[in-house]
């Protein structure tokens, strides 16, 4: 059984909506992330996450974005490099191609899609943005891990890592630590079962 880890920036408040400042047209309280300095240890939280995953799965939205930024990417370390040639898998009733590299398109019944994915052979699926997709994982306890990078910030408004899951979620902590000098602390948790 693959391990499923969602990974998201989020703020005090538990928004997760637009951290990078790309949907400023639909979020006018999107960039939020970049005001504040995480430090090398944030960059080898998010930069060792990638590296151990084998693949990502994405919702449209989140898709369509990195789709559009990532092709065009290059840097020193090989992050750009691993984005584009990861296994990726997207969920959508409505996309018909996917034209960045290694993409599949899981449609049907979501929850069951991810559950097949889950149960194949491989590593760890790596889980980033994608609101509406994390909510169906949290509901359907297809998360194995939340890796969350909390900023100290509060918007007030957006889209959040936890929606109504259905039922209170107990989480077991794993690891906390800040990171930069602004106040930025990484969390790993994973639900507790049984």
């Amino acid at each position: 059984m693959r391990k499923l880890i969602v990974t998201e920036f989020v703020s005090l408040d538990g928004v997760m909506e637009d951290p990078g400042g790309a949907e400023k047209a639909t979020f006018d309280r999107g960039g939020w992330a970049f005001q504040f300095e995480r430090g090398e240890d944030g960059d080898r939280f998010k930069f060792e996450e990638l590296m151990d995953a084998d693949a990502m799965l994405l919702g449209r939205v989140t898709y369509e974005g990195f789709a559009k930024a990532w092709p065009s990417m290059t840097d020193d370390v090989g992050f750009a490099d691993k984005m584009n040639g990861i296994a990726k898998y997207v969920v959508s009733g409505t996309l018909t191609s996917a034209d960045w590299n290694a993409t599949t398109i899981l449609g049907g019944h979501a929850a069951d899609e991810i559950a097949k994915l889950k149960a194949t052979d491989g590593g760890t699926i790596l889980v980033a943005g994608s609101a509406q997709l994390v909510h169906t994982l949290t509901e359907h306890d297809l998360v194995d891990e939340y890796r969350l990078m909390v900023f100290p910030l509060v918007i007030g408004a957006g889209k959040r890592v936890f929606d109504d899951p259905g039922e209170p979620r107990a989480l077991r902590l794993i690891e906390a630590n800040a990171v930069g000098s602004d106040g930025v602390m990484t969390f790993r948790y994973e639900p507790k079962r049984g």
